[in-house]
């Protein structure tokens, strides 16, 4: 199996600049007082970002003094709204002749197909087909155009017509017939045309939709100790351990090292609670009866809140609290439950307000704001996001080749979802959103994906929404007040190697309130002060951010229509932490990276001192005696020059904001088998042999990483053992030379030593040997603790 070969168009991967026509245009081509498009840096519409859309909306409002059906003496209406090949259906009422349906229908004018919109009223039957009632026809030519932030159109009643629409019959129902664009306030509830397939619960999840992370707490709990523990076995002391349930997390303190009635403990337990708090705090006490089995002493549920809510590290005070007790034989009954003789449990518990709980990586986090709204500082800006749309989207369906696209963007505690495009490979969204800014070094993601949701083989409750391709904006790379536009490859890693699934265009401005705020947030710390104060453990994180992410999905799942589970955990990248060679290798060529422009310099100053540009070597040596006759100039010199530096590269400056780099991320040639160890199930869902290959694999990577590390921890105790004495007679010649040294340079100027050590540094090849130094062999010759290691 060889490595994939590299795409041949490596342009499909990259950022493209796009024109779209973004804000408002008005009728009959007009912009207040002037004509076309608004063509300004600042539209003055809070739609300016952008393309816009002309819908027809028909709102049924009510009907009055409908006819009753004279078979049945009664009337069950609906109406029935019909443009072209469109047809949407109102809800039906039974047994009313004045019902309020107060329905909105949208039709997009690009599918306009006819002059003419009928709307009809009709009864529905349970038998045979409905009874015609009435209807109202209009035409299209007349019907006027609402610009916001015009008022809502009123809506007037309209006298029923026979079929032949020469005759009024009996019967009124309310309308409101306007054409209007996705600035409408009717825009996000109406029925659209687009989606006139979907039918029942799959039409609420077609929807545009924002939704609102819950609010999420650190409950933490400190197990002091507990007294008057009992155990059904008399004879032996028990020794216990705390066992805390905050609805699926479950903490353990450790077990009493000692046995006593009085175990004490002193443990923090962390866990991730979400407002508004269902789940309660569940303490049972068990007692180690043998290496299998607990008993279970004692139990309290407790309301999380009855725990205060603390806003700094003021210590918070204890409380005893009494336990059920449990096991001490049927014919107690109840009596258990009686708190006159009870176990004691004493707690420290508090509702911590003053971290911020992190449920996405720290990498990419959107928001830095601690828990608690009273310590929230006022917003340094505002982001303005266009979904514009989705171009060359692939087939996600593989039964009818369809795709039902939709896109998701998270900021902060802020979740929008577009509409969903129904069977569209160039789905048009053109919607709006809005963040306020609390951070500048926040990262925005946007996420596209293919609906399941509507109904069909593919489209049951039970499928997962397909993933299609992310995106992630640095708000800190983004000019303020300029608007971007570009198309952003969907770029996805399959099980087959790297994919591009299309384009996303996007158009989008960072709009800064306060410079003087965004200067002053670069001097402090990215998280709130508590995270520095009193952090918490590398795998307590990780635990915590984990939790998060699962109360995130569930209560996002919960809405109508829901924010699937699969949709939550690819925008906050729950997959990050699992071993991959890929990202190994990634990573690896980073840090290389990193020391390339070391190694580069390292390489220039080899180049001069070995002359192989004589001018450059002769204007080191004039500096050097610049420098040395003027020492104060050298601390100045250097800021001088990466001052000079910073102007220069200003010229090349990315002008774009950065996206998912392939080559980067290695991806473009990666292996076959380490692309399929990286879709592997966690626990390995693999063969014993292809287990055991790639944990070989595994081993020789860590041993390689093992090497460099134990060679850089070598080096270090190297040094160390210059004055450590453990090589005697090394740390007596370096004791001695110390002395000397010292010595020579108190009574030679400072300035003379310099030039002396430059002068033989930068000596012609000639006057050198191709053996090492002397300061290296001797510095190589130095033991290191490796000695000792098994």
């Amino acid at each position: 199996m060889h490595p994939q070969a590299t795409p041949n168009h490596q342009d499909d991967f990259k950022l493209k600049d796009t024109h779209p026509k973004l804000g408002e245009r008005w009728p009959h081509g007009g912009i207040r007082g002037g004509g076309g498009w608004i063509s300004s840096d600042r539209a003055t519409s809070t739609y300016d970002l952008v393309e816009q859309m002309y819908y027809l909306y028909v709102r049924v409002v009510k009907g009055k003094d409908l006819p009753v059906n004279p078979v049945t003496g009664s009337c069950d209406p609906y109406v029935e709204v019909k443009l072209g090949n469109y047809r949407g259906k109102t809800k039906h009422f039974e047994k009313r002749t004045n019902p309020e349906w107060n329905q909105v229908f949208a039709f997009s004018k690009d599918k306009i197909q006819s002059s003419v919109l009928e709307v009809y009223l009709r009864d529905r039957e349970m038998v045979g087909r409905d009874d015609y009632v009435g209807k109202v026809v209009f035409d299209m030519n007349e019907v006027p155009t609402r610009v916001p932030p015009d008022s809502p159109l009123a809506p007037q009643w309209y006298r029923l017509e026979d079929r032949q629409g020469q005759s009024k019959v009996r019967g009124d129902i309310m309308l409101a017939v306007w054409m209007g664009t996705q600035a409408d306030e009717a825009f996000p509830e109406a029925w659209h045309s687009d989606a006139a397939s979907v039918q029942g619960e799959g039409v609420f999840s077609v929807r545009s939709k924002v939704y609102v992370s819950p609010k999420l707490w650190y409950l933490r709990v400190n197990v002091i100790e507990a007294q008057d523990v009992e155990t059904p076995d008399k004879t032996q002391l028990p020794q216990v351990f705390v066992k805390a349930q905050v609805g699926n997390q479950i903490l353990k303190t450790k077990l009493c090292p000692t046995r006593t009635t009085s175990p004490f403990w002193n443990e923090d337990l962390i866990f991730v609670a979400a407002e508004p708090f269902e789940e309660q705090l569940v303490l049972t006490v068990e007692n180690k009866a043998s290496l299998s089995k607990d008993e279970l002493v004692g139990r309290v549920s407790l309301p999380l809140t009855t725990f205060e809510k603390r806003l700094d590290h003021r210590p918070v005070h204890s409380r005893w609290f009494n336990l059920e007790r449990f096991g001490f034989g049927a014919l107690e009954g109840d009596r258990r439950h009686e708190l006159k003789f009870a176990t004691r449990i004493h707690l420290r518990a508090c509702l911590e307000g003053a971290y911020h709980v992190l449920d996405e990586s720290t990498m990419y986090v959107s928001d830095t704001r601690p828990t608690a709204r009273q310590l929230w500082k006022q917003p340094i800006g505002i982001l303005e996001v266009g979904i514009l749309s989705a171009q060359g989207l692939l087939p996600m369906k593989t039964k009818d080749r369809t795709t039902d696209a939709y896109c998701v963007a998270k900021y902060g505690l802020k979740w929008v979802r577009t509409r969903t495009i129904l069977d569209s490979f160039n789905p048009k969204w053109n919607e709006q959103y809005t963040w306020e800014v609390y951070d500048p070094c926040t990262v925005i993601t946007l996420g596209v994906f293919d609906n399941r949701h509507l109904g069909g083989a593919e489209r049951s409750a039970a499928a997962k929404d397909s993933r299609i391709g992310k995106v992630r904006i640095r708000l800190s790379t983004l000019e303020t007040d300029r608007i971007y536009t570009h198309s952003y490859p969907l770029i996805v890693l399959q099980t087959s190697g790297l994919k591009k699934m299309g384009e996303l265009q996007l158009a989008f401005r960072f709009t800064c309130l306060s410079l003087a705020n965004i200067i002053y947030l670069y001097g402090h710390p990215l998280l709130p002060k508590m995270h520095y104060l009193h952090p918490f453990t590398v795998s307590q994180l990780d635990t915590l951010r984990y939790q998060a992410m699962i109360i995130v999905g569930a209560r996002l799942g919960r809405a109508e229509p829901p924010l699937t589970k699969e949709v939550v955990e690819y925008m906050l990248d729950v997959d990050s932490h699992m071993w991959s060679m890929r990202r190994s290798k990634a990573n690896f060529f980073r840090i290389v990276s990193l020391f390339s422009g070391i190694m580069s310099m390292s390489r220039w100053l080899g180049e001069v001192s070995h002359w192989k540009n004589p001018v450059t070597s002769v204007l080191v040596h004039v500096l050097l005696f610049i420098l040395i006759c003027y020492p104060e100039l050298i601390l100045p010199t250097v800021f001088l020059y990466m001052f000079i530096i910073g102007l220069w590269n200003f010229r090349f400056r990315p002008r774009h904001p950065p996206h998912m780099d392939t080559k980067l991320s290695w991806a473009e040639a990666v292996h076959p088998d380490e692309l399929d160890e990286e879709f592997d199930t966690f626990p390995t869902s693999k063969q014993q042999d292809i287990v055991r290959m790639r944990y070989d694999r595994i081993r020789s990577v860590a041993g390689r990483i093992q090497t460099v590390v134990g060679d850089m921890a070598t080096q270090g105790e190297r040094f160390q053992s210059l004055l450590s004495w453990r090589d005697p007679r090394a740390t007596s010649l370096f004791v001695i030379l110390c002395l000397i040294v010292a010595v020579a340079l108190y009574v030679t100027p400072f300035k003379i030593v310099v030039l002396v050590a430059g002068l033989f540094f930068l000596r012609h090849p000639r006057f050198r040997s191709k053996l090492p130094s002397v300061p290296s062999n001797f510095f190589r010759r130095l033991p290191a603790r490796a000695d000792s290691m098994l």
